[in-house]
């Protein structure tokens, strides 16, 4: 959106760890499901055990290396993780592995983004997905704070990257007024219907989970 990023591929590396200290673990096969709902194509799954995350990459070193050996195996532009990794975290992976990662709240609020209908529900999701990035746009611009302090490039990767922030800052605040709107517009509404004695009736459930 507002800097440089691997450009994200269709084929795509699972990985799932069971973790010790996890209270409710991630269901594979649910897994499985998000992603193809989100218009990916598993290639390959790789799964592990370990008592906590690794602080770095989440998944161990040798872990890793072995996530390296199938994204180079099968071609794939995307390793996605059936666990929420923290910005530092996602970012050494992909500095690792030389192509884009997503957690799994990246790859639930791409489904929503691609099954948003009404206009609050686009906006609702268009500011989940910017508060998200928000914690993640530092790793756009590595590349320039490898080089900060060289002649010529001193602070370039610091003003370019307060700028992304600051536009990043100005369109949550926007969504957040239009949103407002929307919701005093729907309260109007709510009410006329109560007046007019309408019932309502709502649809609950997962996405895939057969509300259509």
């Amino acid at each position: 959106m507002f800097f440089e990023r691997p450009e994200s591929g269709e084929l795509a590396v699972l990985i799932h760890l069971n973790l010790d200290n996890e209270p409710e673990p991630e269901n594979r096969r649910e897994f499985e499901e998000l992603v193809l709902s989100a218009g990916g194509d598993p290639v390959s799954e790789i799964t592990g055990h370990r008592k906590t995350p690794h602080p770095r990459y989440f998944v161990g070193t040798g872990k890793l290396e072995e996530i390296r050996e199938e994204v180079t195996r099968t071609g794939a532009e995307l390793v996605i993780f059936n666990h929420n990794l923290s910005p530092g975290q996602e970012r050494n992976v992909e500095q690792a592995l030389c192509c884009r990662v997503l957690d799994r709240t990246g790859l639930i609020l791409d489904i929503f983004a691609q099954r948003a209908q009404t206009h609050e529900g686009k906006l609702q999701v268009e500011l989940a997905q910017l508060e998200y990035m928000s914690t993640r746009l530092i790793r756009g611009w590595t590349h320039l704070e490898r080089q900060k302090g060289g002649i010529g490039l001193r602070g370039p990767g610091e003003t370019q990257l307060e700028t992304d922030r600051r536009l990043l800052r100005v369109r949550i605040k926007s969504i957040h007024r239009r949103l407002e709107k929307v919701r005093r517009q729907r309260h109007q509404s709510r009410r006329s219907r109560q007046r007019a004695d309408i019932p309502t009736v709502s649809l609950v459930g997962y996405t895939n989970a057969g509300k259509s």
